[in-house]
């Protein structure tokens, strides 16, 4: 029998390697996901776990706020999202899911990209999201498809668990099953939102070049990219060319992949 591997502190503090890895893709996922969710204009919005802004910046462009605050735990975040965003009707603010330091229904719309896997206690920050809306008002977010489409991380994780399968418990695919749509909308039902609704949201991740695709995860920024950096170089080369090895190369050296992600959306019920 395998032993798994201790889990290693996972890193979420550079924006540049950030945007590199998973910020230049959740930036597509954000537009889709501002589309789907067809909501007016000049309403109040709360970007909980905004990172460097791709959400943030998003509602901005696409959805005409009234205001928007983005909120993350992360100082090294907040500070790369307020350089990037340069906007009268934005906020930032440091502050954790699990209690937002802010008071009761004060938004019309919460959101969350990319943040839900990642709170220990996914009702607790869904209880808080509920607290600052405003009855009536929607809550809605997205997270990656880990265990399928989210093609990149796949990859990567396919090639860690061939190689080391001790390695298979830090597979974000088998840690995080909240990401999926049922248990998104049992989550949403469970923590009192009214109609919810799943959707699944595909952009297209095209690299230019191996090195395009493999460069972010030595950027220590996640899971696949903070196991990475625990490994010898030597272990570190057998995963690279692993990985490689099992990608659609075309004959110009680009990759073609995808990133699938589960959006959930409902209202909180008013009164």
């Amino acid at each position: 029998m395998t032993s798994s591997m201790p889990r290693p502190r996972e890193q979420w503090t550079a924006g540049n390697r950030y945007e590199a890895y998973v910020g230049r893709w959740s930036r597509l996922v954000a537009r889709k996901f501002i589309e789907w969710l067809r909501l007016p204009a000049r309403l109040r919005w709360l970007d909980v776990g905004c990172g460097t802004g791709a959400l943030t910046q998003t509602i901005l462009a696409s959805a005409a706020p009234a205001e928007v605050m983005g909120i993350d735990p992360s100082k090294e975040f907040i500070a790369a999202a307020r350089d990037l965003i340069q906007d009268k009707w934005v906020r930032f603010q440091t502050g954790e899911a699990r209690a937002l330091p802010l008071e009761d229904t004060v938004f019309d719309v919460v959101v969350s990209g990319l943040l839900l896997n990642f709170v220990p206690a996914p009702a607790t920050a869904i209880a808080e999201m509920r607290r600052v809306v405003r009855g009536g008002g929607t809550i809605a977010l997205y997270v990656w498809d880990y265990a399928g489409e989210m093609q990149m991380m796949r990859h990567f994780w396919n090639a860690a668990t061939a190689l080391n399968p001790s390695a298979r418990p830090l597979d974000e695919g088998e840690r995080f099953l909240i990401c999926k749509p049922g248990n998104l909308l049992a989550l949403f039902k469970d923590c009192g939102i009214r109609e919810p609704e799943c959707t699944i949201l595909d952009v297209a991740t095209v690299f230019r070049n191996f090195d395009d695709l493999w460069s972010p995860f030595l950027g220590g920024q996640g899971p696949a990219p903070t196991y990475l950096g625990t490994l010898s170089e030597d272990r570190q080369t057998r995963l690279r060319e692993h990985v490689r090895a099992h990608l659609p190369i075309a004959k110009d050296g680009s990759i073609h992949l995808i990133a699938r992600a589960f959006a959930v959306r409902g209202i909180e019920p008013a009164g």
